[in-house]
């Protein structure tokens, strides 16, 4: 799936998009995914994607190139 956080799990969701006059019609919402380089805990380089409150929280490290 290409719009989810691998760390956290945060995905799209939906809601309505309401005009001046009322009318709604449906609308998503995305979390800011980055795909980044990501050092894991046995020393192995891989690439993921992760959402921008994860990397500002550090809860994965980035890998140096």
């Amino acid at each position: 799936m290409a719009r989810i956080c691998e760390i956290c799990g945060k995905k799209p969701h939906a809601g309505n998009q309401v005009s001046h006059s009322g009318k709604r019609s449906t609308r998503w919402w995305y979390p800011n995914i980055q795909s980044v380089r990501v050092k894991l805990e046995n020393g192995q380089v891989k690439r993921m994607k992760v959402c921008t409150r994860c990397l500002k929280a550090g809860k994965v490290k980035k890998a140096v190139s």
